[in-house]
């Protein structure tokens, strides 16, 4: 017996000492996401709220209301981690004098978004990765801009979680830059995004990803009573404004039409959020925004850059969008009492892991093709190495034509593989990925000959 029961431990510290690791994860990301604190989220958001308003027209040249007052804040916030990262974080209020257009802008005002910039370590490395959230609000009527409007979850909880970003990467250093923006305007009609979405466009700024949070923050529905907050939505559109012409045609052909930038940037955004956070899972949802309805990520892609949104699962309308009051029992108001500040920094966390994946990540390998010289039941694909980052190697990405996700990740060191999959029945992807397995979004192959 004794005999027999060594035999299995023994077994077992074998089979134990050679389990697979399922879930790998960069030990500096890891502690990054372990930082994100739901306590300064809280104070954060309770300093919003306490500005009494933060609707675009309301006053600038008070100290404790009003939007002025919260941008100053928020700028404060971020040269405070300025001074800790070594001159690597600097921060401005960009501004522009937005003159009455007929609709939500009555008279002429100052626009302005806070952002905050940590410039990448690599001279080289031109490109961009956003993360924003709007600093304004509203009451019941959008032209109110004197009425008490706490705003604590439209987008309080998504300026918060731009400032606690800030706060736990100003301290780490990366490639590629960071830009921590709080916009204005947004309730307006999306004027501070699109402020800077067409600078960026003129500028021609290299802008990977844009990651824009409004409404993440509570965990309870109106109506249907559905709580949970173990599920986020993240909305994508499926094509570019720009996929017109042969472009478009292409697209059809090869019925990609499931695979362009914003989504690709989802399903990474899932695969590497779940990757790092616990008990959150990511809700791709095939629509830029929610039904008729829009957000600041939508300037950026309408200027061809790929852009999501973060947005809690459930929302509760009588929370946005209207002024503070009782009414048949029923308390109607944007109060932070009705954030769940776990659930807040779950979503919060999920964008630092992203963020810092991408920023420290090769950039895409170049010229990926795959090869069509021959009918076959496998497919050759090829590229080249990525203009910028240091590369260990590539994962070559496979998922059927009706997956919502990436079913197989294959690792090579080589420029090529061929794989053991047909075109016809499979979709392809590659993505460059350097010695701590941060990876690139991924490149889908075009036709090569």
């Amino acid at each position: 017996m004794k005999k027999s029961l060594f035999l299995v431990v023994s077994i077992l510290a074998i089979q134990s000492s050679f389990a697979q690791v399922i879930v790998k994860r960069d030990a500096e990301i890891e502690a990054m996401v372990k930082e994100v604190s739901a306590d300064s989220i809280k104070s954060n958001i309770y300093n919003l709220v306490g500005f009494g308003t933060r609707n675009t027209l309301s006053t600038q040249g008070n100290n404790s209301n009003g939007i002025g007052a919260a941008r100053q804040w928020i700028l404060n916030k971020f040269n405070a981690f300025g001074l800790s990262a070594g001159g690597r974080l600097t921060s401005v209020i960009d501004t522009i004098t937005y003159t009455p257009d007929g609709k939500r802008v009555n008279r002429p005002i100052i626009l302005g978004n806070v952002v905050a910039t940590l410039k990448g370590t690599d001279p080289s490395d031109k490109r961009v990765f956003i993360i924003t959230g709007h600093l304004d609000n509203m009451r019941t009527s959008v032209m109110d801009s004197v009425g008490i409007a706490p705003g604590a979850d439209d987008d309080g909880s998504g300026t918060a979680a731009v400032i606690e970003c800030a706060r736990v990467m100003s301290k780490h250093s990366f490639p590629a830059t960071i830009l921590f923006v709080t916009v204005s305007g947004e309730e307006q009609g999306l004027l501070g995004a699109y402020f800077m979405a067409n600078k960026a466009k003129k500028e021609n700024w290299k802008i990977e990803a844009v990651l824009n949070n409004d409404i993440m923050g509570s965990n309870n529905s109106s109506e249907t009573n559905i709580i949970d907050n173990t599920k986020v939505r993240v909305f994508s559109e499926g094509l570019s404004v720009l996929d017109t012409g042969r472009l478009a045609m292409q697209i059809r052909n090869l019925g990609l039409e499931n695979d362009g930038r914003s989504r690709q940037l989802a399903r990474y955004i899932k695969e590497v959020g779940e990757r790092y956070v616990d008990n959150i899972q990511v809700m791709m949802i095939y629509r830029n925004d929610r039904f008729l309805r829009g957000g600041d990520h939508t300037a950026f892609v309408e200027n061809g850059f790929a852009g999501v949104r973060f947005t809690e699962m459930n929302e509760n309308f009588t929370r946005q969008h209207q002024d503070v009051r009782v009414e048949n029992g029923i308390q109607y108001g944007d109060l932070p009492e009705f954030i769940d500040f776990e659930y807040l920094r779950k979503n919060t966390a999920l964008n630092l892991a992203n963020l810092a994946n991408l920023a420290k990540a090769p950039a895409v390998p170049e010229e990926v093709k795959v090869d069509v010289k021959k009918l076959s039941n496998t497919s050759f694909l090829y590229w080249k190495a990525p203009k910028v980052g240091k590369v260990k190697g590539y994962y070559v990405l496979v998922r059927e034509t009706t997956s919502a996700v990436w079913q197989k990740k294959i690792y090579t060191e080589s420029a090529e593989i061929r794989l053991p999959y047909s075109k016809d029945n499979y979709f392809f992807g590659v993505q460059s990925v350097n010695e701590a397995g941060n990876e690139s979004l991924p490149v889908i192959p075009s036709v090569g000959r």
